[in-house]
């Protein structure tokens, strides 16, 4: 591992980079810890406060221009925002299962499939973890079965919660919905 890459990078980057790995593995412990106890909620809340950190130092970043200075890569900031937000009204609602399944999608969404695209050739976190890339993958290049996956991926995982959501609406279970 080489942090000189990251090191070379902007502010934003580097705060992006940071914030993101700490909300990594934050966001692990919150999930896979017991639930509903003071350390449960007070690492959630700061779980919360870290990936806002880390979703809106993502609209500062534009390294890959598909659109303008976006990229798909925003949309999954985008969809990130709302479902930490649904999260936050489920919980203070108490509705604990869509909570909890709008915390999964988060986590997945943000963190776990986002980790992919920071890792593929050209982006800097493929340089910190395996090295420069050859010249010919280019500065930020991203394959367009890349961005296909992605859209299956988000498509599907989206569906599959809107369907457990409308569920869990139509049961009308106290935890649920």
């Amino acid at each position: 591992m080489n942090l000189a890459p990251l090191n070379a990078a902007s502010a934003v980057i580097q705060i992006h980079a940071w914030a993101a790995i700490f909300a990594l593995v934050l966001g692990a412990g919150v999930l896979w810890r017991r639930k509903g106890t003071p350390s449960h909620r007070w690492s959630g809340r700061v779980w919360l406060v870290v990936m806002l950190i880390t979703v809106l130092s993502s609209f500062f970043i534009h390294e890959i221009r598909t659109w303008g200075p976006w990229s798909p890569i925003h949309i999954l900031s985008l969809v990130t925002l709302v479902l930490m937000a649904r999260a936050y009204v489920a919980i203070r609602q108490r509705k604990i299962l869509l909570h909890r399944e709008l915390m999964k999608a988060t986590y997945y969404n943000a963190l776990l499939l986002a980790t992919f695209f920071t890792f593929l050739p050209g982006r800097i976190m493929h340089e910190v973890v395996f090295g420069a890339s050859p010249a010919s993958a280019g500065n930020a290049t991203v394959p367009l079965w890349v961005w296909i996956v992605l859209g299956v991926v988000v498509a599907v995982g989206g569906r599959h919660l809107a369907e457990k959501w409308g569920k869990q609406a139509r049961a009308g279970s106290p935890g649920g919905s």
